[in-house]
C-alpha cells in the first residue's frame, strides 16, 4: 500500500536555511558549475546528509510547471468524427486533454483550443504539432502559450 504525497506552495522567506542551501546546491549541480554533489554542498556550506535529506523533496516552483502544459489553437473541419479524430491521436501519444474549447462551426470550420499535459507524451511538442497537422480533418495548429 503506497502513501499518498501531499505538496505544499511555500513562499521562499519560510524555507529553512538548509532546504535554501540544498536548492543552491541542486542548481549548482544542474547548471554543470560542479560536477560532484560534494563540491556543491562544499560550495553552498551545506552538509551531505542535510543535501541527501531534501533533495528528492524541495524544487523551485518553475520547474514543476515548465514546458509540461501546453495550448494549442486548432482549426477543424465540421464534420462528422473529426473532433474524435483529434482527440484520439492525441490519446495515442500518451498526452492528457485537461481543456477543450470549440466555436460553433462557420463556413465548414471549427475553431479550438485545447490545453494538454504532455507529461506523460511519448512525443515532443514539434512531432505533436506535425503528427495533428498531417489529419485530414485539421487545418491548421498552432502554440498559443507553455508553462514554461
Amino acid at each position: 500500500m503506497t502513501t499518498r504525497k501531499s505538496f505544499y506552495l511555500v513562499r521562499e522567506d519560510m524555507l529553512t536555511d538548509a532546504m535554501e542551501k540544498t536548492l543552491a546546491a541542486k542548481e549548482l549541480l544542474q547548471s554543470g558549475k560542479v560536477k560532484k554533489i560534494n563540491e556543491a554542498v562544499n560550495q553552498v556550506g551545506l552538509s551531505r546528509s542535510a543535501f541527501y535529506k531534501y533533495k528528492d523533496g524541495i524544487f523551485p516552483f518553475n520547474t514543476m510547471v515548465r514546458e509540461k502544459i501546453i495550448t494549442l489553437s486548432i482549426i477543424l473541419v465540421d464534420r462528422s468524427g473529426s473532433l474524435s479524430q483529434l482527440l484520439g491521436k492525441i490519446a495515442e501519444t500518451g498526452a492528457n486533454v485537461l481543456t477543450i474549447n470549440q466555436t460553433i462551426p462557420l463556413q465548414g470550420r471549427a475553431h479550438m483550443t485545447l490545453s494538454i499535459d504532455m507529461t506523460p507524451m511519448n512525443l515532443d511538442l514539434d512531432e505533436l504539432m506535425e503528427w495533428l497537422e498531417g489529419l485530414e480533418s485539421v487545418k491548421k495548429v498552432e502554440l498559443v502559450g507553455t508553462g514554461s
